[in-house]
């Protein structure tokens, strides 16, 4: 009964994303809540994509609380089993990351609201996300403590396991605060963050099954529902973009869902696709800049023709779908071995 309530959550948010794109699309056009492109991207960007609304991650944030919500409502009565003990520890562990998600995506919609009103591409200034950020990643954590999940140990393969102890949260704090962000930096092009997201949630519905976490794999099918309702309009040529509003959020969940079942270095193996996004990044701004003084130019070297990593290969021929297929297609490789690397650390 659990996994049928999961699946007819995730269509219900499926279909929820998807009829919203009917109204809400047109909704952002007449407001004219259009995205700036920035001219330091792709240049066809900038003539093929300048004015697609944006803000359409609200559609999915949506309906992946208003499912998650219904979902947990009926797990009891219809499951006929009560929030208790473990079960119940398990329940605050996934409604307070999907708070924490919805905080995520809150500070996106300052952001997006902030760069469609002054018709440019800069809202929050970077200081100002890292301390609102820091802010959400805290009240995380003080969250679960105050509720009694007081696990510092992370699991590894082959039984090998770490206790952090105190020192868990500043480090879980720094890698939740990098994820956030890569995931928000691979919403780069048409598709691309709702297609790779899509498998990693499918990955971790299947940890969470294994983990027999009802909550965790009901809001990991909730949040796959809801991405893939809304690839019905961001599929290349999208008709409107997720924004800051939908990609923080995302990346929200993708943290909460490896804390919230223990998992965290098979969170690290399922989102390496946004790891690289993010350090390929990391790794041309360091290029740039020791190159630049190496040989006391002033332009450095650059090892990729453009970063995130997704504009490079687009920038050697690349089409979107093709690289939309090619990053979930890794990403689908990554979710596999983390299952499997789930059924030996955890499967009984």
């Amino acid at each position: 009964m659990e996994t049928w309530i999961s699946v007819f959550a995730a269509a219900a948010a499926f279909g929820i994303t998807w009829l919203a794109g009917v109204w809400f699309i047109p909704f952002l056009h007449n407001l004219k809540y259009g995205q700036t492109i920035l001219d330091i991207g792709p240049k066809w960007h900038k003539a093929k994509k300048q004015g697609t609304p944006t803000m359409g991650g609200i559609m999915f944030i949506i309906a992946v609380c208003l499912c998650f919500a219904c979902g947990m409502i009926l797990f009891q009565p219809l499951a006929g089993k009560n929030f208790a003990g473990e079960d119940k520890q398990e329940m605050i562990r996934a409604l307070s990351g999907l708070i924490m998600a919805v905080m995520f995506g809150f500070m996106g919609f300052l952001d997006d609201f902030i760069k469609v009103k002054k018709k440019h591409n800069e809202g929050l200034t970077v200081m100002q996300k890292i301390v609102i950020q820091v802010l959400v990643i805290a009240a995380y954590f003080a969250t679960l403590y105050l509720s009694g999940v007081t696990r510092t140990a992370i699991q590894f393969p082959w039984g090998w396991e770490l206790d952090l102890g105190l020192l868990y949260y500043p480090i879980m704090g720094v890698i939740i605060l990098y994820l956030v962000n890569a995931v928000n930096l691979t919403d780069g092009i048409d598709g691309l963050c709702s297609s790779v997201t899509v498998v990693y949630m499918a990955a971790f519905a299947c940890i969470s099954g294994i983990l027999g976490m009802f909550c965790e794999g009901l809001l990991a099918l909730c949040v796959a529902g809801g991405c893939i309702g809304f690839l019905m309009w961001n599929f290349p040529p999208a008709k409107v973009f997720m924004g800051d509003t939908g990609s923080m959020f995302l990346g929200g969940v993708v943290c909460a869902l490896g804390v919230g079942c223990g998992a965290e270095f098979l969170m690290l193996v399922a989102a390496l696709v946004y790891i690289c996004e993010a350090l390929s990044v990391v790794i041309q701004v360091t290029v740039f800049k020791i190159t630049k003084k190496i040989y006391h130019t002033k332009e450095g070297k650059r090892l990729f023709k453009m970063t995130p990593i997704h504009h490079h290969f687009e920038l050697s021929g690349w089409s979107e779908v093709k690289i939309d297929v090619v990053f979930s297609s890794v990403a689908v490789v990554l979710g596999a071995g983390a299952v499997f690397m789930a059924i030996g650390m955890f499967g009984r």
